[in-house]
């Protein structure tokens, strides 16, 4: 890859913009070292288990995790009630803070937004989490909010995409789409899978809020962003079982096939091309890759299925290390590295990619 880019459609019509991401971690933050030890006192596995468990952290690509308690607590949470409550109460400290990062990015007020579309898929609350918001930020009574459970790691992506079906048809609005995980509070005590193993070297908590504008209401307030300018979806039959939650007693039982990196390498390669040829473009003209960092089998398969160089998906690469994987919120976060390192202007073709429960990918093109 990395030809010359032809010069895509230089008038898009029917596009939403994105205006700003803002960021959030959760408050404690350790060395990947200092987790495994932690993990290994949590989960006390079995003499070949424990071997295996520092393998995987030794693997994950992780340096650095910040987390929504620290490192003792977790040894003394409860039951899924507590975790849960520790999710209601960190979660919208952290989305408060990740909501008012994008707004100040972009110079909006609380007062100016229409709609917030909240997701994640490690804590469940009613109100949820943007209702919670509203007189925490003083977004107006007539919010519209939709809250969405269940998507997982996609939802960073798919949110967007939704986000922007939305201002389509409501081109005068400003909308925000955060994404909260508090992975680590879904961790199992006791359970030695390799699932849950491989779940406590990888995820990290984090939050994002992305701030997004109809076409119209971009050209009144005059900002510069990058243009969402088509989305796609797809499910992939018969993997319902390759990544997701059982839901047991104890809260959420992490469901992970060793086939997710076959599913990718067998599937997005294709996906993409024929995504991208509905707008003209071929694989050679994508100048930048946004992708959710799911761990180094999840991106090594990324590339091969769209046979990338490796520095292409540095900025995902280097999230994974910094703060982990981040369920929805992670590619939200290298979207956010992508924009400070590379501000839009060109209109050049970029993808922004995630997969999560379903199995399923979610594709967003955006003219840089």
């Amino acid at each position: 890859m990395g030809g010359a880019a032809r010069e895509g459609p230089c008038n898009y019509s029917g596009v939403s913009r994105i205006l700003a991401v803002g960021s959030a971690l959760g408050p404690n933050t350790y060395p990947q070292a200092e987790i495994t030890r932690m993990f290994t006192s949590l989960i006390d596995p079995a003499p070949d288990r424990l071997a295996l468990l520092k393998r995987l952290h030794e693997a994950a690509g992780v340096s650095t995790r910040h987390l929504a308690l620290p490192l003792d607590s977790y040894l003394e949470l409860g039951g899924f009630a507590a975790a849960n409550d520790v999710f209601l109460d960190v979660g919208v400290q952290l989305g408060e803070l990740a909501v008012l990062d994008a707004l100040s990015r972009c110079g909006l007020a609380p007062d100016d937004v229409d709609l917030v579309m909240s997701v994640t898929v490690t804590g469940v609350g009613a109100p949820s989490l943007e209702a919670r918001l509203v007189p925490r930020l003083g977004f107006r009574s007539d919010l519209k909010r939709i809250p969405i459970f269940g998507l997982g790691c996609v939802a960073g992506a798919a949110g967007i995409a939704r986000v922007h079906d939305y201002l389509l048809g409501h081109p005068d609005d400003v909308a925000i789409l955060l994404s909260v995980e508090l992975c680590s509070l879904t961790l199992q005590a006791n359970d030695d899978s390799t699932p849950n193993l491989l779940a406590t070297a990888l995820f990290g908590d984090g939050a994002a809020a992305v701030v997004m504008v109809g076409e119209r209401r971009a050209r009144a307030i005059g900002r510069v962003g990058p243009l969402v300018v088509s989305t796609r979806s797809r499910l992939y039959p018969d993997t319902e079982r390759a990544l997701g939650w059982d839901v047991v007693d104890s809260g959420f039982r992490v469901l992970l096939a060793a086939s997710v990196a076959d599913i990718i390498e067998e599937n997005l390669g294709q996906d993409v091309k024929e995504f991208l040829a509905e707008d003209g473009f071929e694989l050679a003209d994508v100048r930048r890759w946004v992708a959710h960092p799911g761990g180094p089998k999840v991106l090594r398969a990324m590339e091969r299925a769209l046979d990338l160089r490796a520095d292409e998906l540095e900025v995902t690469w280097r999230s994974l290390d910094a703060v982990g994987n981040l369920s929805s919120a992670s590619v939200l976060h290298v979207l956010a590295d992508t924009l400070a390192a590379a501000p839009p202007g060109t209109r050049e073709p970029t993808v922004l990619m995630a997969m999560g429960p379903g199995f399923s990918s979610e594709l967003v093109l955006l003219s840089w």
